[in-house]
């Protein structure tokens, strides 16, 4: 397969994560009206799709590695599409729990093998490129997703919003069917089996390369998670603005995060890996930082969360593609397993502040703006530290060789 191909199988594999997560968001106000649902039950909308997605990575991963990708994404996707249908059709929240929880059981394998397939193809440096490219496809699909939803909840009804990612599932299907070329060689397959596991389990838990960019993908990732699942609330709900002012704002949220994936591939070219997540490091804690002081000052608007909110999201749009490849860089053989493990403790970290952002909602933008300043400090701290020290996934593979 050519890197454009792959490139765009792997954006339209990434890009069901924002599709089936910021495509609803302006829909969740009006859902939680038409389903009588209280916030904290909405919330689990989210929430339990996202647990949903990182623990289901931890089963399709050994099977992709079993089995190969492309069977794993062909019976994910199939599932994503059927779930997502159903879910735009749910009578009442608890339906609508069920069916997101299965459409990111399912969202798992596209997500899961996309990054394996960067492993099956490119050594970890390429695959650093290589995934910023996939990721700026994410981004675009980001930008199109939070105002397509704004769009179908205010002409059509928020089922409207619920049922577009069904579309992009079938598309996803339809292109891994008729262009993918399995990516996995039949020699590199491994056994499912319980010894076998448990030596891939062993040696990417004890591999300190692996736990230094998944501290940097967990808290990036986790920080992202806080302003998505408070904007709605906070923008429309405590600042007013209408739902196609709201599609905008998250537009230019993502158009930051897609300069950040330009800007990574400049760093990675000037500084290598590690010298451009320290860099980002700067630009996550002062976009955070920011926010929450202006909050704290009683600074308090549109303007006063999106300036920092785009620092914030330059940073992310360079620690997730070299996150994402450092954590599967390491382990050729066992790729599946690797980034399974990644996506579970990305998703865990996510889930865990959904929670606490369900309880602690409290009609002000303080759960937002102090979450991410909290996030923002982690991601500093594990990019100046821990990927510094342990994160060279070029120099864990030589050691191996």
């Amino acid at each position: 397969m050519s890197t454009i191909l792959v490139v765009a199988v792997l954006s339209l594999l990434l890009g069901l994560q924002p599709i089936t997560t910021d495509l609803y968001l302006p829909a969740l106000p009006a859902l939680s009206v038409g389903l009588s649902a209280g916030m904290a039950q909405a919330q689990l909308t989210l929430s339990a799709l996202l647990l949903a997605f990182g623990a289901s990575q931890l089963i399709w991963g050994p099977l992709s590695d079993r089995f190969g990708r492309r069977p794993i994404l062909l019976t994910g996707l199939f599932i994503y599409v059927v779930a997502s249908a159903a879910g735009a059709l749910a009578h009442n929240i608890n339906w609508l729990i069920i069916w997101r929880t299965a459409q990111g059981a399912a969202l798992g394998a596209a997500v899961m093998c996309a990054r394996a397939i960067l492993r099956d193809l490119y050594a970890p440096a390429d695959g650093a490129r290589v995934m910023s490219q996939a990721l700026s496809g994410l981004a675009l699909f980001a930008c199109i997703s939070a105002p397509l939803g704004s769009f179908l909840t205010e002409h059509l009804g928020w089922r409207y919003a619920l049922l577009a990612p069904s579309v992009f599932g079938a598309a996803g299907m339809a292109l891994i069917m008729w262009r993918f070329e399995e990516s996995l060689a039949p020699a590199a397959r491994r056994t499912v089996s319980f010894k076998a596991l448990s030596a891939n389990w062993m040696a990417i838990f004890r591999n300190p390369s692996f736990w230094a960019f998944s501290s940097l993908t967990v808290t990036s990732y986790a920080g992202l998670f806080t302003f998505l699942a408070t904007s709605s609330f906070v923008f429309t709900g405590v600042l007013g603005v209408t739902n196609t002012q709201y599609g905008l704002i998250m537009l230019s949220n993502s158009l930051a995060y897609l300069s950040g994936t330009f800007l990574c591939r400049r760093w990675l070219a000037r500084f290598g890996l590690r010298g451009a997540v320290a860099r980002a490091g700067i630009l996550s804690l002062t976009g955070g930082s920011v926010m929450a002081m202006l909050s704290i000052s009683g600074v308090i608007g549109v303007w006063a969360i999106l300036l920092p909110q785009y620092l914030f999201m330059i940073g992310h749009g360079i620690h997730q593609p070299c996150g994402q490849s450092g954590v599967v860089g390491p382990f050729p053989h066992a790729a599946g397993v690797a980034s399974a493990l990644n996506g579970f403790l990305m998703m865990a970290g996510a889930f865990a502040m959904g929670h606490w952002l369900g309880i602690h909602m409290d009609g002000t933008v303080a759960p937002l703006t102090l979450g991410v300043w909290f996030w923002s400090v982690l991601i500093a701290l594990s990019a100046w530290t821990l990927v510094q020290h342990h994160g060279d996934p070029i120099v864990q593979v030589a050691s191996r060789a």
